[in-house]
């Protein structure tokens, strides 16, 4: 609804003056300017201005409605793809030449020479302010925890796909910096090397992050969990209190003492309950899982205590970061319980340069979760890892790594064997 123009007033006869506002339709609008020009009240010449202008009206009212529904059916789609708009999907693929040398391995043995891919697809959600989702796929040549790769081997035959990440992310406004995290997730600790967790390890179960800020430049952070790794492992009953399961807790934190200076220092607690029932028999049949005693352990009891800590420097001519870690097995009686790695990061003109050298003794950590390239995935080792990469564009670039170590499980006919692996990689993320 709307006034009647005064400009239709202005031509009434008689001086005819229409102070008071008529609301009308545009209908009625042009049915009084016919009256008008019927009875002669205006001129054949404001008729025709008079209509011009009316014509133009109802356009404009025209326009207006149409705006106004498709704003509507707009807002009804937006809110049915809202999730979409707070959704990132994130991946990478990676191809590789691996080249494995391990002293005393007869051909066909451990040494490998072979073409890798590795293809990761994730979608990241946020479901409302307070919860987060996130689900992977990825790549891998079976169901190992330790690797994302796939050989490009079989003929041309189709690659599998794993599912590689799956959790909800609780983070309560009324508690801030603290994440409830359920499912398989993201590694939930603080990592300053690989020799207890190799990278690609994706914990199943519950944890809990939490980051307090103290003021300045220091923070507090922290973080605890519970992972089942295998249900009633033992084959006694289906309580709770027969399962492989893992505990872990971690604190630490982070504070700058100067502006080019700045300090992460932490420790950590893994402990498995039911060890024990995990590990191969010896003599007869093999019926129970053996997990936790492969690649080079020799006992199934494990308790890690972990120090660790990093320092990064700025301000010189090149930035450089300094990490390292400590370990202890406090869970066996065997005497080779302890290992440590220490390593330096830095970019040198246009290479990222990356050092450490580690020693791991047989039964400082769990040999199914330790890095699976380092001595061809086996603990009882000890050597040096070099990393370059350069980036040739953006999210596009090469790298090389290699490792060189000598290993006391890696052949299958003599200790201490010298275990080389090169990797050249191309990657590109999205």
């Amino acid at each position: 609804m709307r006034f009647v123009s005064t400009r239709i007033a202005a031509g009434l006869c008689g001086g005819m003056v229409l102070a008071m506002s008529v609301p009308a339709s545009a209908a009625v609008d042009a049915k009084l300017l016919e009256m008008l020009k019927a009875n002669g009240s205006i001129s054949p010449a404001q008729y025709a201005e008079l209509q011009t202008e009316l014509s133009k009206d109802q356009q404009a009212q025209q326009q207006a409605a149409s705006q106004q529904i498709k704003k509507e059916d707009l807002t009804a789609f937006e809110q049915k793809v809202a999730w979409a708009s707070k959704t990132q999907f994130k991946g990478d693929v990676r191809v590789r030449q691996e080249t494995v040398k391990i002293d005393g391995e007869p051909n066909n043995g451990a040494d490998k020479n072979r073409q890798r891919i590795r293809a990761r697809l994730g979608a990241y959600s946020e479901i409302n302010p307070q919860v987060d989702t996130g689900i992977r796929i990825a790549t891998g040549g079976g169901d190992d925890a330790r690797s994302t790769n796939q050989d490009l081997n079989g003929y041309f035959d189709k690659k599998q796909i794993w599912l590689d990440q799956a959790y909800i992310d609780f983070h309560p406004k009324a508690v801030e910096n603290l994440h409830l995290i359920g499912g398989k997730m993201v590694q939930p600790w603080v990592s300053m090397g690989d020799i207890i967790w190799d990278n690609d390890i994706n914990p199943e179960g519950l944890a809990a992050t939490y980051k307090y800020p103290l003021g300045g430049k220091t923070e507090l952070f922290g973080s605890a969990g519970y992972y089942t790794l295998k249900d009633n492992v033992d084959g006694e009953g289906v309580q709770f209190s027969h399962d492989l399961r893992l505990y872990a807790g971690q604190l630490g934190a982070r504070f700058a003492p100067t502006d080019n200076l700045k300090v992460t220092l932490g420790g950590s607690l893994y402990t498995y309950d039911n060890g024990s029932d995990s590990r191969c028999p010896t003599t007869g049949a093999v019926t129970t899982p053996c997990a936790l005693a492969v690649n080079g352990n020799s006992t199934s009891d494990f308790r890690l205590y972990e120090g660790f800590g990093q320092i990064d420097v700025s301000g010189l001519p090149v930035p450089l970061t300094l990490y390292g870690q400590y370990v202890v097995n406090n869970g066996t009686s065997s005497d080779q319980d302890t290992a440590w790695l220490t390593g330096f990061k830095t970019r040198l003109y246009v290479f990222n340069l990356d050092y450490n050298y580690r020693d791991v003794q047989r039964n400082a950590v769990v040999g199914a979760f330790t890095d699976s390239d380092f001595a061809n995935g086996t603990t009882g080792s000890r050597g040096h890892k070099f990393k370059v990469g350069y980036d040739i564009d953006k999210n596009f670039a090469l790298g090389a790594t290699y490792y060189m170590a000598d290993a006391d499980y890696a052949s299958r006919t003599q200790t201490d064997a010298k275990t080389n692996t090169l990797q050249l990689d191309v990657e590109a993320k999205f």
